[in-house]
């Protein structure tokens, strides 16, 4: 595929003889938001913590296979660095609750020990709560604790989190299961407007925010990558027998 920014060739992922992913061959297009789906347990979370090496950090996990970022093998590179091009936003919203919204915007440069001037701190933390659709709610009050913003806004706050360190790829795991339909609705419009800037790969169990708000989607099935292709062929016409009794409902 042109433009590929993420692939994974011949991946499988275990935790100690369990294997959960088994031969995972993926191609992620840049500037596109790719959904993962599959039912429950099939191994969808475990393939997006490969890739930016989350996996490994579990006693008994281990992978094999490639993950290229661009031509770059991500298991070669310092971890570190890995999860500064590839940032994650989890299931639950987690902002850090000690530190203020800014220091939680700024967070990722500190825990990597980068000194930044003032003036430059403040035009990320600016930047990066823009981009996450946040900062007219909170631009008064950035100094104060994130814990009393709601949870759609403590979910757009780690996102702005995240994008703070301008990574080339943006990981979500099912990141509105948590937050009510508004809350939703306000964070699949800005994954909308983030792939102007990032590629997003999105954790979902929703097909319908699949087919809102991506532009490919992968189904994976017992570990095992089953199609993959733009979402909308992929939910009309799925080539997989799999794939259209799982889009049915036949299981999942």
């Amino acid at each position: 595929m042109e433009n590929t920014v993420l692939r994974t060739e011949n991946l499988c992922a275990f935790f100690g003889d369990q294997q959960i992913l088994c031969d995972v061959n993926l191609s992620i297009p840049k500037n596109k938001a790719t959904a993962i789906m599959g039912p429950s347990g099939c191994g969808k979370t475990t393939l997006i913590r490969c890739v930016n090496r989350m996996h490994e950090l579990v006693p008994g996990a281990e992978t094999t296979g490639r993950i290229l970022l661009y031509d770059d093998d991500v298991q070669k590179m310092n971890p570190i660095i890995v999860r500064r091009k590839i940032g994650m936003v989890f299931q639950k919203p987690n902002p850090f609750p000690t530190m203020s919204l800014y220091d939680n915007v700024i967070a990722g440069y500190k825990l990597n020990g980068i000194k930044l001037k003032k003036s430059r701190q403040d035009g990320i933390v600016e930047e990066s709560l823009k981009k996450a659709a946040l900062w007219d709610e909170v631009k008064d009050c950035i100094h104060r604790k994130g814990t009393f913003l709601s949870g759609g806004q403590q979910q757009r706050l780690c996102i702005a989190r995240a994008l703070a360190m301008k990574p080339e790829i943006l990981l979500l795991d099912e990141p509105t299961s948590a937050l009510d339909p508004k809350a939703t609705s306000r964070i699949e419009e800005l994954i909308f407007e983030l792939k102007k800037d990032v590629t997003i790969m999105l954790v979902t169990h929703n097909m319908g925010q699949a087919a809102r708000v991506s532009d490919f989607t992968a189904f994976v099935y017992l570990g095992e990558l089953v199609e993959f292709g733009p979402t909308e062929k992929l939910f009309t016409v799925p080539e997989d027998k799999r794939t259209e009794e799982y889009l049915t409902g036949k299981f999942g």
